[in-house]
């Protein structure tokens, strides 16, 4: 009888970087259907994988948790799942140490770093970003690396009705206040990013705001964490009870329950975009040219989306040193953002 295959997934970044994952998780669980697939991931970001179902098992790892005894623990834990691949999709030396010390023959990850060598890490090449792919098929190559045929790309994260209900009761009032509008439209807009990627300055949200309330059918729902609380004041500038604030409020499982109500999002290139793209979610999310921040690279997938750029020439001349410091300058028109989300909805009430 063949022995089933014993796969761990590595990806200690950030919440995009996760869920970008995603599709290589699918997939190698629809090639090998009867593997045992772990994923470890950083505490924060194990939300967006709950209720996975191609996932048999989550394991925190503490990344910040430098003491010797922390990595030995995790080892002896690692070992315990006798594991027979392991993929790095962000080799680190503490994890390429951590696999070898556990045992896992079969070790790979991306590039050719000393400590990777030291361990005996398999390698796959992303080639410079030559020709540039997204992010997801380069993590792909893992799979493809062990013999699986991807179908799709597209991202996925599942809430259950049980979730919803239960978010609902928490929130009487911000729902019962969604129910009272006649054919309420929940635009959600994520005015931060944390310099994670460029982005719109807080006075072009205001305005994108003010314009969409011009629609009395539209309800504007603020997300954001704890370090973005400074923008609401900006906010209730506006003086609307059609403005609903979250911003610093929830959890990052209670965000993703909150966008899977929302018609459409509004943000940069962050990782609420990907939750949104994950859920099936309309995004219009704003992009800069240049290959690190490329949506060629990191766009959403798996759902109807609107990218917004400014000219090429632009982010070639003006953000090129930073273009996490850069806000686009009003490159990116503020009514062609409402243009897009107003194509967006029409969309979605003809279906």
């Amino acid at each position: 009888m063949k022995k089933s295959k014993r796969i761990l997934i590595i990806r200690p970044d950030r919440i995009g970087d996760v869920i970008l994952s995603t599709p290589l998780i699918r997939e190698i669980k629809r090639s090998f259907p009867d593997s045992f697939l772990a994923v470890m991931v950083n505490p924060y970001t194990k939300d967006v994988l709950l209720n996975n179902p191609n996932i048999n098992q989550i394991i925190i790892d503490n990344s910040k948790d430098l003491s010797k005894k922390y990595f030995f623990q995790q080892v002896k834990l690692i070992r315990s799942y006798k594991f027979d691949i392991a993929m790095m999709l962000l080799p680190t030396e503490r994890h390429s140490w951590m696999l070898f010390l556990a045992g896992i023959r079969n070790r790979i990850g991306v590039g050719t770093k000393l400590y990777q060598v030291l361990t005996f890490t398999k390698s796959v090449s992303r080639n410079k970003y030559i020709p540039l792919r997204h992010e997801a098929d380069y993590c792909m190559d893992f799979g493809r690396k062990i013999g699986i045929t991807p179908i799709s790309l597209d991202t996925e994260i599942f809430i259950t009705e049980e979730e919803k209900k239960e978010f609902i009761s928490i929130h009487q009032e911000e729902f019962k206040f969604f129910n009272s509008i006649l054919n309420r439209k929940i635009i959600g807009i994520h005015p931060g990013s944390n310099k994670s990627a460029p982005n719109w300055k807080i006075e072009n949200y205001i305005h994108l705001t003010k314009l969409l309330l011009d629609n009395p059918n539209n309800i504007i729902v603020l997300t954001g964490n704890n370090d973005e609380i400074h923008f609401v004041p900006k906010f209730k500038s506006l003086n609307s009870s059609r403005i609903i604030n979250f911003i610093g409020k929830l959890s990052l499982r209670e965000l993703c329950i909150l966008i899977s109500f929302f018609d459409v999002l509004v943000s940069s290139s962050t990782g609420p975009m990907h939750i949104a793209a994950g859920l099936k979610i309309p995004t219009v999310s704003l992009f800069c040219t240049l290959t690190a921040c490329s949506p060629t690279l990191w766009g959403p997938l798996g759902n109807k989306s609107k990218i917004m750029t400014p000219p090429l020439d632009f982010c070639n001349n003006f953000c090129k040193d930073d273009p996490h410091n850069c806000d686009f300058n009003d490159s990116i028109s503020i009514n062609e953002v409402v243009n897009n989300i107003n194509i967006l909805i029409n969309e979605q009430e003809k279906l």
